[in-house]
Protein backbone atom coordinates (compact mmCIF):
# COMPACT_ATOMS: atom_id res chain seq x y z
CA UNK A 1 0.00 0.00 0.00
CA UNK A 2 1.21 3.39 -0.90
CA UNK A 3 1.89 5.52 2.05
CA UNK A 4 2.33 9.02 2.69
CA UNK A 5 4.03 11.25 5.45
CA UNK A 6 2.44 14.32 6.92
CA UNK A 7 2.92 17.14 9.23
CA UNK A 8 -0.31 18.12 11.35
CA UNK A 9 1.55 21.04 12.96
CA UNK A 10 0.47 23.81 10.48
CA UNK A 11 -3.05 23.68 11.69
CA UNK A 12 -5.96 21.72 14.21
CA UNK A 13 -8.05 18.73 13.51
CA UNK A 14 -8.65 19.79 9.81
CA UNK A 15 -6.06 18.76 8.94
CA UNK A 16 -6.98 14.88 10.12
CA UNK A 17 -9.90 14.92 9.03
CA UNK A 18 -8.99 16.28 5.55
CA UNK A 19 -6.37 13.50 5.55
CA UNK A 20 -9.01 10.44 7.08
CA UNK A 21 -11.44 11.81 3.99
CA UNK A 22 -8.75 11.56 1.19
CA UNK A 23 -7.15 8.37 2.25
CA UNK A 24 -10.54 6.48 2.03
CA UNK A 25 -11.32 7.90 -1.10
CA UNK A 26 -7.82 7.32 -3.07
CA UNK A 27 -6.92 4.30 -0.95
CA UNK A 28 -3.33 6.08 -0.05
CA UNK A 29 -2.14 5.23 3.62
CA UNK A 30 -1.10 8.25 5.74
CA UNK A 31 0.97 8.90 9.08
CA UNK A 32 0.75 12.31 10.19
CA UNK A 33 2.91 13.47 13.02
CA UNK A 34 2.76 16.26 15.52
CA UNK A 35 -1.20 16.62 15.29
CA UNK A 36 -2.56 19.61 16.54
CA UNK A 37 1.09 20.45 17.83
CA UNK A 38 0.13 24.24 18.39
CA UNK A 39 -2.86 23.85 20.37
CA UNK A 40 -3.32 24.55 23.78
CA UNK A 41 -4.03 21.06 23.83
CA UNK A 42 -2.06 18.62 21.36
CA UNK A 43 -2.70 15.88 20.01
CA UNK A 44 -6.28 14.27 19.98
CA UNK A 45 -8.79 14.88 21.62
CA UNK A 46 -12.57 12.94 22.21
CA UNK A 47 -14.01 14.04 19.01
CA UNK A 48 -10.67 13.42 16.83
CA UNK A 49 -11.23 10.28 18.28
CA UNK A 50 -14.52 9.83 16.95
CA UNK A 51 -13.72 11.03 13.58
CA UNK A 52 -10.92 9.02 13.38
CA UNK A 53 -12.69 5.67 14.52
CA UNK A 54 -15.41 6.35 11.91
CA UNK A 55 -13.27 6.39 8.71
CA UNK A 56 -11.56 3.19 10.24
CA UNK A 57 -15.19 1.07 10.38
CA UNK A 58 -16.70 2.67 7.03
CA UNK A 59 -13.55 1.93 5.77
CA UNK A 60 -12.18 -1.20 7.37
CA UNK A 61 -8.91 0.56 7.94
CA UNK A 62 -6.31 -0.50 10.31
CA UNK A 63 -5.02 2.50 12.70
CA UNK A 64 -1.85 2.69 15.21
CA UNK A 65 -2.05 5.54 17.15
CA UNK A 66 -5.61 6.47 18.08
CA UNK A 67 -5.18 7.26 21.73
CA UNK A 68 -6.41 9.87 23.69
CA UNK A 69 -3.46 12.78 23.36
CA UNK A 70 -1.88 11.24 20.94
CA UNK A 71 0.27 13.39 18.41
CA UNK A 72 1.39 10.42 15.97
CA UNK A 73 -1.10 8.70 13.64
CA UNK A 74 -1.15 5.65 11.24
CA UNK A 75 -3.60 5.12 9.08
CA UNK A 76 -3.90 2.08 6.34
CA UNK A 77 -7.62 2.34 4.51
CA UNK A 78 -9.94 -0.90 3.16
CA UNK A 79 -12.82 -0.80 0.92
CA UNK A 80 -15.29 1.51 2.35
CA UNK A 81 -18.87 -0.20 2.96
CA UNK A 82 -22.17 1.23 3.13
CA UNK A 83 -24.84 0.58 5.49
CA UNK A 84 -26.23 2.34 8.61
CA UNK A 85 -23.52 3.72 11.27
CA UNK A 86 -23.93 5.20 14.92
CA UNK A 87 -20.80 7.23 16.25
CA UNK A 88 -20.77 9.17 19.85
CA UNK A 89 -18.46 11.44 20.79
CA UNK A 90 -19.21 10.81 24.11
CA UNK A 91 -19.43 14.96 24.56
CA UNK A 92 -20.11 18.23 23.26
CA UNK A 93 -17.70 16.90 20.42
CA UNK A 94 -18.72 18.26 16.77
CA UNK A 95 -20.92 15.94 15.40
CA UNK A 96 -20.82 17.60 12.05
CA UNK A 97 -17.22 17.37 12.16
CA UNK A 98 -16.88 13.83 12.34
CA UNK A 99 -19.77 13.30 9.23
CA UNK A 100 -17.53 15.37 7.28
CA UNK A 101 -15.56 13.36 7.51
CA UNK A 102 -16.98 9.93 6.04
CA UNK A 103 -19.21 12.16 3.88
CA UNK A 104 -17.03 12.32 1.14
CA UNK A 105 -16.03 7.95 1.31
CA UNK A 106 -19.60 7.24 1.38
CA UNK A 107 -20.90 8.96 -1.43
CA UNK A 108 -18.43 7.07 -3.80
CA UNK A 109 -20.10 3.98 -2.71
CA UNK A 110 -22.80 2.39 -5.06
CA UNK A 111 -25.29 1.95 -2.10
CA UNK A 112 -27.16 4.62 0.16
CA UNK A 113 -25.96 5.30 4.22
CA UNK A 114 -27.40 6.17 6.87
CA UNK A 115 -26.00 7.76 9.85
CA UNK A 116 -26.77 8.36 13.37
CA UNK A 117 -24.68 10.97 15.04
CA UNK A 118 -24.61 11.84 18.56
CA UNK A 119 -22.65 14.58 20.80
CA UNK A 120 -22.93 18.23 20.03
CA UNK A 121 -24.80 20.30 17.10
CA UNK A 122 -23.96 23.70 17.90
CA UNK A 123 -20.70 24.64 19.53
CA UNK A 124 -17.69 27.06 18.57
CA UNK A 125 -14.83 25.87 15.91
CA UNK A 126 -16.68 23.72 14.06
CA UNK A 127 -19.82 24.19 11.84
CA UNK A 128 -23.54 23.94 13.30
CA UNK A 129 -25.66 21.13 12.09
CA UNK A 130 -28.57 24.02 10.55
CA UNK A 131 -24.78 25.47 8.48
CA UNK A 132 -24.52 22.15 7.06
CA UNK A 133 -28.24 21.37 6.23
CA UNK A 134 -28.94 24.95 5.06
CA UNK A 135 -25.27 25.69 3.46
CA UNK A 136 -22.88 23.36 3.10
CA UNK A 137 -25.20 20.52 1.59
CA UNK A 138 -26.87 22.62 -0.73
CA UNK A 139 -23.54 23.35 -2.17
CA UNK A 140 -22.68 19.98 -2.13
CA UNK A 141 -25.75 19.13 -4.54
CA UNK A 142 -24.55 21.18 -7.19
CA UNK A 143 -21.40 19.05 -7.64
CA UNK A 144 -23.54 16.29 -7.69
CA UNK A 145 -24.04 14.93 -3.62
CA UNK A 146 -26.86 14.00 -2.70
CA UNK A 147 -27.30 14.16 1.03
CA UNK A 148 -29.48 15.40 3.67
CA UNK A 149 -29.37 16.38 7.17
CA UNK A 150 -31.95 16.22 9.79
CA UNK A 151 -31.55 17.37 13.71
CA UNK A 152 -33.49 15.50 16.12
CA UNK A 153 -31.69 17.15 19.39
CA UNK A 154 -29.52 19.94 20.07
CA UNK A 155 -26.16 19.20 21.88
CA UNK A 156 -24.61 22.72 23.25
CA UNK A 157 -21.17 23.20 24.65
CA UNK A 158 -20.39 21.57 27.37
CA UNK A 159 -23.11 19.33 28.21
CA UNK A 160 -23.37 17.72 24.33
CA UNK A 161 -26.00 15.54 23.65
CA UNK A 162 -27.05 16.13 20.64
CA UNK A 163 -28.41 13.93 17.80
CA UNK A 164 -28.56 14.36 14.01
CA UNK A 165 -29.49 12.05 11.35
CA UNK A 166 -27.63 11.96 7.72
CA UNK A 167 -28.58 10.02 4.71
CA UNK A 168 -25.89 9.89 1.63
CA UNK A 169 -26.95 8.58 -1.95
CA UNK A 170 -24.29 6.81 -4.17
CA UNK A 171 -23.19 10.33 -6.59
CA UNK A 172 -21.59 8.62 -9.57
CA UNK A 173 -19.26 11.18 -11.19
CA UNK A 174 -19.17 14.83 -9.64
CA UNK A 175 -19.50 18.03 -12.12
CA UNK A 176 -17.24 20.54 -11.46
CA UNK A 177 -18.74 23.76 -10.73
CA UNK A 178 -18.02 27.82 -9.98
CA UNK A 179 -19.47 29.61 -7.66
CA UNK A 180 -18.87 33.37 -8.25
CA UNK A 181 -22.54 34.71 -8.61
CA UNK A 182 -24.70 34.55 -5.60
CA UNK A 183 -27.70 36.62 -7.13
CA UNK A 184 -30.05 38.64 -6.02
CA UNK A 185 -30.46 39.68 -1.89
CA UNK A 186 -33.92 37.63 -1.01
CA UNK A 187 -33.62 37.79 2.66
CA UNK A 188 -32.17 37.83 5.84
CA UNK A 189 -33.23 35.84 8.98
CA UNK A 190 -32.03 35.51 12.53
CA UNK A 191 -33.15 33.10 15.32
CA UNK A 192 -31.44 32.84 18.48
CA UNK A 193 -31.64 29.50 20.26
CA UNK A 194 -31.73 29.06 23.83
CA UNK A 195 -31.28 26.62 26.10
CA UNK A 196 -31.59 26.50 29.87
CA UNK A 197 -30.57 30.36 29.63
CA UNK A 198 -33.21 33.41 30.05
CA UNK A 199 -35.00 34.15 27.16
CA UNK A 200 -33.60 38.07 27.82
CA UNK A 201 -30.29 36.63 26.79
CA UNK A 202 -31.42 35.67 22.80
CA UNK A 203 -33.86 39.15 23.18
CA UNK A 204 -30.75 41.29 23.34
CA UNK A 205 -28.72 39.49 21.03
CA UNK A 206 -31.70 39.92 18.37
CA UNK A 207 -32.11 43.65 19.46
CA UNK A 208 -28.35 43.98 18.04
CA UNK A 209 -28.91 41.85 14.73
CA UNK A 210 -32.06 43.82 13.98
CA UNK A 211 -30.25 47.25 14.53
CA UNK A 212 -27.19 45.89 12.91
CA UNK A 213 -28.88 44.52 9.62
CA UNK A 214 -31.63 46.19 9.35
CA UNK A 215 -34.12 42.98 10.16
CA UNK A 216 -38.30 43.54 10.84
CA UNK A 217 -39.40 41.65 14.06
CA UNK A 218 -41.15 39.02 11.57
CA UNK A 219 -37.30 38.00 10.90
CA UNK A 220 -36.35 37.55 14.25
CA UNK A 221 -36.78 34.63 16.25
CA UNK A 222 -36.48 33.27 19.86
CA UNK A 223 -36.70 29.48 19.85
CA UNK A 224 -36.53 27.90 23.08
CA UNK A 225 -34.50 24.48 23.02
CA UNK A 226 -36.79 21.40 24.53
CA UNK A 227 -35.39 19.15 26.47
CA UNK A 228 -32.61 21.17 27.45
CA UNK A 229 -30.48 19.21 28.24
CA UNK A 230 -27.85 21.94 29.46
CA UNK A 231 -27.45 25.16 29.35
CA UNK A 232 -26.86 26.95 25.78
CA UNK A 233 -27.37 29.71 23.51
CA UNK A 234 -26.54 29.87 19.26
CA UNK A 235 -27.89 32.94 17.69
CA UNK A 236 -27.91 32.30 13.77
CA UNK A 237 -28.11 34.29 10.72
CA UNK A 238 -29.46 32.89 7.39
CA UNK A 239 -28.35 35.08 4.32
CA UNK A 240 -30.57 34.25 1.14
CA UNK A 241 -29.73 34.87 -2.47
CA UNK A 242 -30.94 33.72 -5.37
CA UNK A 243 -28.32 31.31 -5.85
CA UNK A 244 -26.86 30.98 -2.51
CA UNK A 245 -27.43 30.65 1.45
CA UNK A 246 -25.20 31.58 3.82
CA UNK A 247 -25.37 30.33 7.98
CA UNK A 248 -23.61 32.48 10.02
CA UNK A 249 -23.62 31.33 13.87
CA UNK A 250 -22.82 33.38 17.07
CA UNK A 251 -21.98 31.03 20.51
CA UNK A 252 -22.66 32.27 23.92
CA UNK A 253 -19.62 32.38 26.21
CA UNK A 254 -19.98 32.62 29.63
CA UNK A 255 -18.32 36.23 31.03
CA UNK A 256 -19.07 37.78 27.68
CA UNK A 257 -21.94 40.16 27.09
CA UNK A 258 -25.16 38.80 24.90
CA UNK A 259 -24.68 42.18 22.90
CA UNK A 260 -20.99 41.49 22.54
CA UNK A 261 -21.80 38.19 20.99
CA UNK A 262 -24.01 39.55 18.62
CA UNK A 263 -22.01 42.36 17.23
CA UNK A 264 -19.55 39.88 16.17
CA UNK A 265 -21.84 38.10 14.45
CA UNK A 266 -23.69 41.18 12.72
CA UNK A 267 -19.49 42.32 11.67
CA UNK A 268 -19.08 38.78 10.15
CA UNK A 269 -22.60 39.37 8.05
CA UNK A 270 -22.11 42.67 7.00
CA UNK A 271 -18.43 41.57 5.68
CA UNK A 272 -20.24 39.06 3.59
CA UNK A 273 -23.11 41.16 2.35
CA UNK A 274 -20.32 44.28 1.43
CA UNK A 275 -17.89 42.15 -0.49
CA UNK A 276 -18.29 40.41 -4.18
CA UNK A 277 -18.10 37.05 -2.81
CA UNK A 278 -20.27 34.07 -3.69
CA UNK A 279 -18.85 31.87 -0.43
CA UNK A 280 -18.14 32.55 3.02
CA UNK A 281 -14.95 32.01 4.62
CA UNK A 282 -15.91 28.80 6.24
CA UNK A 283 -17.85 27.32 3.26
CA UNK A 284 -14.26 27.98 1.38
CA UNK A 285 -12.58 25.85 3.84
CA UNK A 286 -14.78 23.15 3.29
CA UNK A 287 -15.49 23.27 -0.74
CA UNK A 288 -11.78 22.62 -1.17
CA UNK A 289 -12.03 18.99 -0.92
CA UNK A 290 -15.08 17.73 -2.95
CA UNK A 291 -14.19 20.06 -5.48
CA UNK A 292 -10.83 18.58 -5.57
CA UNK A 293 -12.55 15.21 -5.93
CA UNK A 294 -14.53 16.57 -8.82
CA UNK A 295 -11.48 17.27 -10.49
CA UNK A 296 -11.87 21.03 -10.35
CA UNK A 297 -13.95 23.98 -9.98
CA UNK A 298 -13.72 27.83 -8.80
CA UNK A 299 -15.46 30.17 -6.26
CA UNK A 300 -15.42 33.62 -4.90
CA UNK A 301 -14.78 33.90 -0.91
CA UNK A 302 -14.23 36.97 1.31
CA UNK A 303 -10.99 35.99 2.58
CA UNK A 304 -8.53 33.31 2.63
CA UNK A 305 -7.89 31.86 5.91
CA UNK A 306 -4.91 29.67 7.21
CA UNK A 307 -7.44 26.96 7.88
CA UNK A 308 -8.11 27.24 3.48
CA UNK A 309 -4.16 27.38 2.89
CA UNK A 310 -2.72 24.62 5.24
CA UNK A 311 -6.27 22.50 3.78
CA UNK A 312 -4.94 23.50 0.15
CA UNK A 313 -1.65 21.87 0.65
CA UNK A 314 -2.61 18.85 2.13
CA UNK A 315 -5.25 18.08 -0.44
CA UNK A 316 -2.18 18.33 -3.30
CA UNK A 317 -0.34 15.79 -1.41
CA UNK A 318 -3.07 12.90 -2.07
CA UNK A 319 -4.77 14.66 -5.20
CA UNK A 320 -3.45 15.27 -8.74
CA UNK A 321 -4.79 18.86 -8.68
CA UNK A 322 -3.38 22.61 -8.16
CA UNK A 323 -4.88 25.22 -5.70
CA UNK A 324 -4.58 28.90 -6.43
CA UNK A 325 -6.23 31.87 -5.12
CA UNK A 326 -5.70 35.51 -6.29
CA UNK A 327 -7.60 38.31 -4.53
CA UNK A 328 -10.08 40.41 -7.13
CA UNK A 329 -10.94 43.30 -4.43
CA UNK A 330 -10.43 44.42 -0.68
CA UNK A 331 -12.85 41.05 0.59
CA UNK A 332 -13.27 39.44 -2.40
CA UNK A 333 -10.98 36.38 -3.58
CA UNK A 334 -10.76 34.22 -6.69
CA UNK A 335 -10.04 29.99 -5.61
CA UNK A 336 -9.64 27.66 -8.53
CA UNK A 337 -8.86 23.96 -8.01
CA UNK A 338 -7.58 22.71 -11.34
CA UNK A 339 -6.20 19.35 -12.83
Amino acid sequence: MEMIELDGQAGGGQLLRTALSLSLCTGIGFTMQHIRAKRPRPGLLRQHLTAVGAAATVGQARVDGAELGATTLRFEPGSVVAGEYRFATGTAGSTTLVLQTVLPALWRCDAPSRLRLEGGTHNPMAPSADFLADTYLPALRHIGVDAALTLEKHGFYPAGGGVVHATVEPAGSLRQCTFDARGELLSIEAVALMSALSGSIGRRELAVLGERLGLPEAAMRLQRVQPAIGPGNTVLVRVRHAGHVETFAGHGERGVMAEQIAERLANEVREYLDADAHVGEHLADQLLLPMALAGGGAFTTTTVSDHLRSNAALIEKFLPVEIAWQQQAAHSWRVTVSP
